[in-house]
């Protein structure tokens, strides 16, 4: 794209009271942008209100800057063959699912490995969310399954946030290289490309730039707003196959993906939790709502037609702990069942002394078998 070009469509985009739709009936009446902006005011108004046609012939204040620092972010250097794109309606490759969604993006913004695209790169996704304060089994089963996905071919997408959604993008990057064809997973964030947030995922956005890609329909320079990440989980319902909510509360956005999904079509599965763990009642919500309830990768993959014939014990997001199960502590662990339990609840369940508990306790925390929880209460990391 040359920079006259990209300099017409980003006039577009930050034309004040111009959304996609208004930006889309535009091009579809005039052409590129660059028409758009040759157009009088009375043929504008054939198309859009008279306030939007107003601000369509006055230049946004930040525009120049923002032609420049994009166009100087698309010629860096590339490091580690991370690329730069800006992808915008009609491109070969903007993602064709996108265009049946709610207020499509007129453009977006990719930073990862671009190099050689299938025809339809964004063929085989799937979105996995949940809550940004998961329990300690939330956080393991959204790294296993997404592990387990991943290595069955299916690229993870999620929104680099906090909680299940960090552990989702790194169960998939410790998938075998080239499992997930073009990408190991994809993170749609609410922030412009030149932003990482939360601070603390820098490291984990600049591997997902090595072996993934990053996706923004937001300007560089874009903060974290608020009412940005909700917006963007249409993206993460439209790029994907289907939905996996590993834990969510009841209000919260990985419902609103969720939804989302259900409303193109696609498919919603949820991981079932204690009934006494907030985290847990949006997947009972989606579950009573039709949605389904999983307790293995496969029984996601079963559900996809181009995935239904992969089986195996790779699959199972627990098969690498599940012979752990019978070791040492194995009848500790069916005592403390699949809930946050109390030292004395489980001297009650055991006859053990809370000396001896303490030992084994330690034990099976120090083998990564179960979490110490705020309060004093235990928890398994591993489903039985």
């Amino acid at each position: 794209m040359e920079r006259d070009e990209l300099a017409g469509w980003l006039r577009l985009t930050l034309t004040p009271g111009v959304g996609n739709a208004s930006g889309a009936r535009l091009l579809a009446a005039f052409g590129l942008p660059r028409e758009v902006f040759s157009q009088t005011r009375l043929a504008l108004r054939q198309v859009v209100s008279a306030a939007q046609a107003d601000s369509l012939l006055a230049e946004p204040p930040e525009w120049p800057d923002l032609v420049a620092r994009t166009w100087d972010w698309l010629q860096a250097e590339e490091v580690a063959r991370i690329q730069r794109r800006v992808l915008v309606l009609g491109d070969a490759l903007y993602p064709a699912s996108l265009l049946d969604i709610e207020d499509p993006p007129l453009l977006l913004y990719l930073m990862g490995q671009l190099s050689g695209p299938l025809a339809d790169p964004f063929a085989n996704c799937l979105a996995i969310v949940g809550s940004r304060n998961p329990t300690p089994q939330g956080q393991v089963n959204a790294r296993n399954f997404s592990l387990a996905c991943a290595n069955a071919g299916l690229t993870v997408v999620s929104g680099l946030a906090l909680g299940v959604d960090g552990a989702a993008h790194e169960g998939a990057l410790a998938a075998e290289p080239h499992a997930a064809g073009p990408w190991a997973t994809i993170a749609v964030v609410g922030t412009g490309l030149d932003r990482v947030y939360p601070g603390k995922h820098l490291d984990l956005a600049h591997r997902i730039a090595q072996r993934g890609l990053l996706i923004s329909e937001y300007p560089l320079g874009t903060p974290p707003l608020a009412a940005n990440f909700p917006k963007r989980n249409r993206i993460i319902a439209g790029l994907s196959l289907g939905a996996l909510v590993v834990e969510a509360a009841l209000k919260s956005g990985s419902l609103i993906t969720a939804r989302l999904a259900a409303e193109q079509g696609k498919e919603v599965f949820a991981i079932p939790g204690s009934i006494h763990a907030p985290q847990s009642r949006g997947c009972h919500v989606l579950i009573r709502e039709g949605a389904k309830l999983v307790e293995t990768a496969q029984d996601i993959l079963e559900e996809l037609p181009q995935f239904s014939h992969t089986t195996g014990a790779s699959t199972n997001p627990d098969a690498a702990t599940s012979d752990n199960f019978a070791a040492q502590g194995g009848l500790l662990l069916d005592a403390i069942g699949h809930d946050p339990v109390s030292l004395d609840a489980l001297v009650a369940r055991t006859g053990i002394d809370a000396a001896g508990l303490q030992v084994q306790l330690l034990e099976l925390e120090l083998g990564g078998e179960i979490s110490r929880l705020p309060g004093g209460l235990f928890q398994r990391m591993h489903a039985a």
